[in-house]
């Protein structure tokens, strides 16, 4: 256990630390809860990406708002950061053989559906450098993937993971009935 926290700790001082700017404080939270799965707290980190798309495709909906190229820069900057601190995560999981089976497929779709928003939105010069960052990023991230998954394959088919669950840290005996004595 002391293995993975000391792998995992460092994931979430670095977002602490660098991607505060990115992230809301209940965010930070998000992915600190779920600092113990590595395969959950690579959904957490989609669903934070997701939720600046969504920005993104909403600004773009709203032709009369006010700033539209600032929100769209910024919440293509806040992807950029985002996607830069999952790969981080992703580099530290595949060097520990953390198992990401099941969630790198769903992140493999996201990379796809965040690639088509950011290309959405028309060219404006306020916010060329943050798509380009962006773009750059997810594209990276599913680079990494396309060689993590089979790499993954390949390490759990020859070291499978255990079918029995992992002991509680704390196990509750059994109530053994009170013998009474008259």
């Amino acid at each position: 256990m002391l293995v993975s926290l000391a792998i995992l700790l460092p994931c979430c001082n670095a977002i602490a630390q660098r991607g505060h700017a990115d992230l809301s404080e209940a965010e930070i939270e998000q992915l600190r809860d779920a600092a113990m799965d590595p395969a959950a707290r690579v959904l957490v980190f989609q669903k934070l990406i997701d939720t600046r798309m969504e920005r993104i495709q909403l600004v773009l909906t709203d032709v009369r708002a006010q700033g539209r190229a600032q929100d769209i820069h910024q919440n293509m900057a806040e992807v950029s950061g985002i996607v830069n601190e999952l790969e981080d995560n992703l580099d530290e999981y595949a060097a520990a053989h953390r198992d990401l089976r099941k969630s790198l497929p769903k992140l493999v779709s996201a990379t796809e559906r965040w690639q088509s928003v950011l290309r959405q939105p028309p060219e404006n010069e306020q916010y060329k450098l943050a798509r380009s960052l962006a773009l750059e990023a997810v594209t990276d991230v599913k680079d990494e993937m396309a060689k993590l998954i089979p790499e993954q394959q390949a390490y759990f088919k020859e070291h499978p993971p255990s079918k029995q669950t992992a002991p509680q840290q704390y196990e509750v005996d059994q109530e053994v009935p009170h013998r009474r004595d008259h």
